[in-house]
């Protein structure tokens, strides 16, 4: 913890803190970062934390002062300020020159490339500068913000958006890495690898529990190993055993769900359940021994290795915790690398329960990169990956936000060296999965790029020992992908943008010279109407094409549907029957849905039926709205444009312009964003209308009993799709959300804009303070962060 803060806890007569604050490693580099949550958390009763946030709050104003001294001078010493290391500070290991020392004996410099080590290097280094000017100017910002007197509507505005600026640090969205594969394939060791840490996830278990999420992310707060363990509800465990339960459960007609259930049970009941209702086995008495009437607990440790002992009874088939977690996620002190990335160990399938289950889905649809896993020696062969990648490709293709699928071949160390090189090797399989994928036509209709898969073959054992042959060890390219998708989220450069808009505006405001504005106002709103226009004509466009597509493919699954149906309800492989009944009645009670391993036979009717419909779409759909946001209709938003130009033309409001141009780009990112959140609405409702369609459907079909169930079932199942003009009602219901789609996305553009336009132009401050210092400083901050990264670029 160091002096600084034992020395200030003393001095404010709370001395009896210091072991708190010290077990949550405070010092003097964050103890004016604290947020109110963890002080509350530090300090629990009312009275000393009162006392410790006004010392705080004091301590806050000296550092202040302490930071803007240098404010109150010329301009030109800002400059000079901004150059040195008052804003760039030299980076531990460098030099009096700034250059970083060498040292000749450092066992990973010999074996590394020099380039990887001056990337490695230039990505640490920039990102402790961006750090530091981000401190920098929210000091700046804070002050202003206190500066600005909340008389009039202006005033008001500018105080607002330097809140916004602060929720949107505090709410950065991360980037997720979907990790798939089977229980031995080297999920847990990749991933170990990936973030080096060799014993941050167990592997090796053939235990592995199936259906509990793992999340790894960055603790960019404390240096601390932490994990939060997410536990279903009472609720939710009470109505997945009382359904489980009230259905048929003789063994032979236990789908692979149903096992599973049933697997849960018995870890946490023994063979109790088996002779007791869903209410009996909700008695307190069986879960005194676990943490489960709370919804979430926080392990803490010093390593990786001790968290990783403590959190493996909650993921593990051994123990009695894991039926009911739900997720757990591992945070990972000061990783750079998962700054803004979440790497997720995924199950292979959804789960009986119905939080489990929609948590699964809703975590690929917002997967940016996924990453299918297996082992080298059976990359092309293996079953599982391939049917993976068709089972969630709508939900992370048109259905979610997947960029990239990378197919990761593990184990290149156990390749047998002396029967062939083991780069040849690596090349043969890269070439067997390559041709393998480009089978999956359905899955290329979700992406329509040439770019979107890669194959990478590794071996995390070798990563771990520092050898790293690179022809055969593709991790430090697995490494960069996830560097770059940090670098997409670069919240010191979103912040000083905004906030060099903002001084821009203010500083702007204080103009009380008419000149132009009448004019500026007049070209803005007018070009607004022409530029929303052509955003208003590709959503139609969009539009018109999609319905026709609908419309076509609502008659072919007329057709499509029959054929299909027959191939689900008469199994070529089944054709007398026998059996069959026993299944088809389990998926009537499971809303369609049947898997079985031990028959190799799945059923998921709904998902089937819809895509009849889908099917039509799937080209088009991803045309309108790819998931890289540059083409279709983000292309008509992102070329959105009121600004350029006009500077030139209008230079008394250039600052008032500078501030529009900061807003248009913030205001365009949000409505992609939400352009690309409503797509997987639109893209899923089809699915969602058909199940809720079939569920009148397949209550009756439960219900058959006797001689004849089997025919039964299968006529009110074939009758219900024909007479109930399913595809006619899923088409209209994505017509509507494609409508309004639209409709919220202009109007968000609009509306944003033109509030914008109206406080930057059309209206004057009483009592506007002077920022000129401030906005010199901030504007070469920027221009800071901008040449680090060209220079950063430059090393790649």
């Amino acid at each position: 913890m160091g002096d600084f803060v034992q020395n200030k806890l003393t001095e404010w007569n709370l001395s009896d803190l210091i072991t708190a604050f010290e077990a949550e490693d405070i010092d003097e580099g964050n103890i004016c970062d604290l947020q109110d949550d963890t002080i509350r958390e530090l300090i629990p009763k009312a009275g000393p934390r009162d006392h410790f946030k006004a010392k705080l709050k004091s301590l806050r104003e000296e550092q202040n002062k302490t930071n803007h001294a240098t404010l109150d001078s010329p301009a030109q010493e800002h400059e000079e300020a901004a150059d040195s290391a008052q804003v760039l500070p030299s980076t531990r290991g460098t030099n009096d020159k700034g250059k970083r020392k060498y040292d000749p004996q450092d066992e990973s410099s010999k074996r590394q490339s020099l380039t990887t080590k001056r990337q490695r290097f230039t990505t640490a280094q920039s990102s402790s500068q961006e750090q530091h000017i981000l401190c920098l100017v929210k000091d700046i910002m804070t002050a202003v913000h206190h500066k600005i007197p909340k008389e009039d509507k202006l005033s008001t505005f500018l105080k607002d958006k330097i809140d916004e600026k602060i929720k949107d640090l505090e709410n950065d969205k991360k980037e997720l890495v979907g990790v798939f594969g089977k229980t031995g394939a080297g999920k847990s060791s990749l991933i170990n690898a990936v973030t080096e840490e060799r014993n941050l996830l167990p592997s090796g278990s053939i235990c592995a529990c199936t259906s509990v999420m793992i999340k790894v992310e960055a603790n960019m707060q404390s240096e601390k190993y932490e994990a939060d363990i997410e536990f279903i509800t009472k609720e939710e465990w009470h109505d997945e055993v009382h359904t489980f339960l009230g259905q048929k459960t003789a063994q032979e007609e236990y789908d692979d769900n149903d096992r599973a259930i049933a697997e849960k049970l018995s870890a946490l009941y023994g063979d109790e359940w088996r002779n007791k209702s869903s209410e009996e086995l909700m008695d307190d008495k069986y879960f005194e021994e676990i943490e489960f009437l709370c919804s979430k607990k926080t392990l803490t440790c010093g390593s990786a290795k001790e968290l990783s002992e403590k959190y493996v009874r909650y993921t593990r088939n051994g123990g009695k915790n894991w039926p009911l977690v739900k997720c757990v996620t591992v945070r990972v002190p000061k990783n750079r690398l998962l700054q803004h990335v979440t790497l997720v160990d995924l199950p292979g399938t959804g789960d009986r329960n119905k939080s489990r289950d929609e948590m699964w889905k809703e975590v690929i649809g917002s997967c940016s990169i996924v990453w299918i896993v297996t082992d080298i020696n059976r990359a092309a062969s293996e079953k599982e990956p391939w049917e993976i990648l068709e089972r969630t490709c709508s939900l992370m293709g048109n259905g979610g936000q997947c960029q990239q699928i990378h197919f990761i071949c593990t184990k290149t160390d156990l390749i047998d060296k002396d029967e062939k090189p083991a780069a040849d090797v690596c090349a043969e399989s890269k070439e067997e999965v390559s041709k393998q994928f480009r089978k999956l036509t359905k899955v290329e209709r979700h992406f329509g790029r040439d770019d979107y898969f890669e194959v990478f073959t590794v071996s995390s054992k070798e990563f771990l020992k520092k050898n790293r042959p690179e022809q055969e060890n593709e991790i430090p390219k697995l490494q960069k992908f996830l560097q770059n998708l940090n670098d997409c989220h670069s919240e010191t450069k979103n912040y000083v943008s905004g906030a060099l808009g903002i001084l821009s505006l203010i500083q702007g405001a204080r103009s009380r010279e008419p000149g132009k504005k009448a004019d500026v106002c007049n070209e803005l709103e007018e070009k607004m109407r022409r530029e929303l226009e052509k955003v208003n004509r590709t959503m139609d466009e969009a539009h018109k094409a999609l319905e026709k597509c609908l419309s076509e493919g609502v008659e072919e699954s007329k057709t499509t549907s029959e054929s299909v149906l027959r191939s689900i309800l008469y199994p070529s492989n089944l054709a007398d029957g026998r059996g069959f009944h026993r299944i088809l009645k389990c998926a009537v009670e499971r809303n369609g849905s049947y898997k079985s391993e031990k028959t190799n036979i799945e059923i998921d009717l709904n998902k089937d039926i819809a895509s009849c419909l889908t099917d039509c779409i799937d080209d088009g759909f991803n045309k309108t709205f790819p998931n890289d946001g540059k083409r279709g209709v983000y292309r008509a938003i992102n070329a959105f444009s009121l600004v350029t130009e006009l500077n030139q033309k209008y230079k008394d409001v250039e600052l008032q312009l500078t501030f529009l141009k900061t807003e248009e780009e913030t205001i365009k990112t949000e409505t992609n964003k939400g352009v690309q959140r409503e797509k997987k609405k639109v893209y899923n409702s089809v699915k969602t209308t058909i199940d809720e369609i079939m569920k009148e459907c397949y209550e009756r079909a439960a219900e058959c009993s006797g001689p004849g169930t089997l025919q039964d079932m299968r006529d009110i199942i074939e009758a219900h799709v024909r007479d109930s003009n399913v595809f006619e009602r899923a088409k209209d219901v994505m017509l509507r959300k494609l409508r309004a789609l639209k409709v919220n996305s202009l109007k968000t553009l609009e509306e944003k804009m033109q509030r914008s336009i109206e406080m930057s132009i059309k209206t004057d401050g009483d009592s506007i303070p002077d920022v000129t210092h401030e906005l010199v400083f901030v504007e070469k901050c920027y221009k800071k962060l901008n040449e680090s990264s060209d220079e950063e670029t430059s090393l790649i």
